[in-house]
């Protein structure tokens, strides 16, 4: 079984007009990552039909729907919208996350609450660097405690701190995600983009055994690490703790893609020098463990 546990998808009139309908929303932020007025795009975009068929073309069972980092509450419940519709005309096929605005306080609590009743299953994509919320946020708080209440996992956006600099790369804490960990230890808690290599800082006892309830996805891998990454960081923490996830729809290869697809990083993957039970964990099986795609609060 393949999981995908880091996808997204916009509503229609947003990939229609990416820009226009970010202007419309005060989400420009957004805009510039993937419709930039200059420079080289590297997001695809894609519509459920297309998603559907580019997981079977790929051998891909089950997918995870993320939502994004929006600056404003009604732009999270917007994309919460869409996300419940499809995840019920397609429940053996999606699962997704919701997304808020913590800074929204009980707004985004209650929208939290909404989402989790209406089938979504977990929290994320966020970002408390781009989203401006600390770690001691109450408003953030307060959203990882019906998490942990609700036995759901929350996915934050983490960047590398060292390498290329690009829009979308901001300085992010790593001592920030560590505290949330010992803070929390019953958070189901995926830090996305390998963690921003917060694996190879287990290395430090102190953060260690802070951080063993720490999930850490590949999403858009190819995009930032060599292949040798799968290896070393399975070699550092084990094969349970880490989640494929694509970032579907970028386009992770961008000199061989014309249009997204998960078929040349699941090759990465194949080729990573991994045995095949721990393939078979990172690919999907501890996807179904840790996300489940179960509606624990009801």
């Amino acid at each position: 079984m393949i999981i995908d546990s880091h996808v997204h998808l916009y509503p229609a009139d947003a990939t229609a007009d990416p820009r226009a309908w970010a202007e419309a929303r005060g989400e420009e932020r957004w805009a510039d990552l993937v419709a930039p007025l200059s420079g080289p795009r590297i997001q695809g975009w894609s519509d459920v039909d297309t998603l559907l068929r580019d997981m079977d073309a790929a051998g891909i069972e089950r997918a995870v729907l993320l939502g994004w980092y929006w600056d404003h509450q009604e732009t999270c419940e917007e994309q919460n919208n869409a996300y419940i519709r499809w995840v019920k005309e397609h429940p053996d096929r999606l699962w997704a996350f919701a997304t808020v605005q913590p800074q929204a306080g009980d707004q985004a609590e209650a929208e939290f609450a909404r989402a989790v009743e209406a089938g979504l299953c977990g929290l994320g994509e966020l970002s408390p660097t781009s989203q401006g919320f600390s770690m001691e946020n109450p408003g953030w708080i307060a959203l990882v405690e019906r998490a942990v209440e609700w036995g759901v996992p929350v996915n934050l956006h983490v960047n590398e701190p060292v390498g290329r600099r690009h829009p979308g790369r901001l300085q992010d804490s790593l001592d920030e995600y560590v505290w949330l960990a010992d803070r929390y230890p019953d958070l189901k808690l995926i830090l996305a983009h390998w963690g921003g290599l917060l694996p190879f800082f287990e290395l430090n006892k102190w953060a260690g055994s802070r951080l063993r309830n720490v999930v850490y996805d590949t999403a858009a891998s190819p995009l930032l690490y060599n292949p040798a990454i799968f290896r070393a960081v399975v070699d550092r923490i084990g094969p349970d703790r880490v989640l494929y996830g694509s970032d579907y729809p970028l386009r992770l290869y961008p000199r061989r893609q014309k249009r997204p697809d998960f078929r040349l990083f699941l090759e990465e993957i194949r080729h990573a020098s991994l045995t095949a039970a721990e393939r078979e964990k990172i690919l999907g099986a501890n996807a179904l463990s840790i996300i489940g795609g179960e509606n624990r609060k009801a």
